[in-house]
C-alpha cells in the first residue's frame, strides 16, 4: 500500500492524487494538533478526510493525542488514527508486549465510497 505523509504540508500535491497508486492519505500532526480549538485545522482537516473519501482512498490522522480529538475525527469520518493517545513510538520487542498485553480499541465502522458519496454534507 502507499500512503501520502503529512499530508497538506510540504511537497503534498494533489497532482501525486491522479499520477500515482496512492491507498491512503495521512493528514499531518499540525492540523490535528489544532482541531479543536482553530476552525481552519478543522476545515483542513475535513476536507482532507472528504476528498480521499470521494477518491476512494483511506485517511490516517497523525499524531492523536487526546479524546477530544479522537471524537472530532470520527465525526468527521476518519477511521484510523496514530498517536500518543494509544501509544508513543515502541521498538518491535515493547510493541509484541503491549499488542499482547491491551485490549484493541473497537473498530470505527467503515463505509464505502458510494456511501460517502451519498451522505449529506453541511
Amino acid at each position: 500500500a502507499i500512503s501520502i505523509d503529512d499530508f497538506g504540508t510540504g511537497y503534498s500535491s494533489l497532482t501525486y492524487l491522479s499520477k500515482l497508486p496512492i491507498d491512503a492519505l495521512k493528514i499531518d500532526h499540525t492540523f490535528v494538533s489544532q482541531l479543536t480549538v482553530d476552525k481552519n485545522a478543522a476545515v483542513i482537516s475535513n476536507t482532507i478526510i472528504n476528498m480521499a473519501h470521494r477518491l476512494n482512498l483511506d485517511v490516517v490522522a497523525e499524531g492523536v493525542e487526546t479524546q477530544g480529538q479522537l471524537a472530532f475525527l470520527h465525526q468527521l469520518g476518519c477511521q484510523s488514527v496514530q498517536g500518543f493517545l494509544y501509544s508513543p513510538a515502541l521498538k518491535a520487542a515493547d510493541l509484541v508486549r503491549f499488542v499482547q498485553t491491551k485490549t484493541p480499541a473497537p473498530l470505527l465502522p467503515r463505509h464505502t465510497a458510494a456511501e460517502w458519496a451519498a451522505r449529506p454534507t453541511g
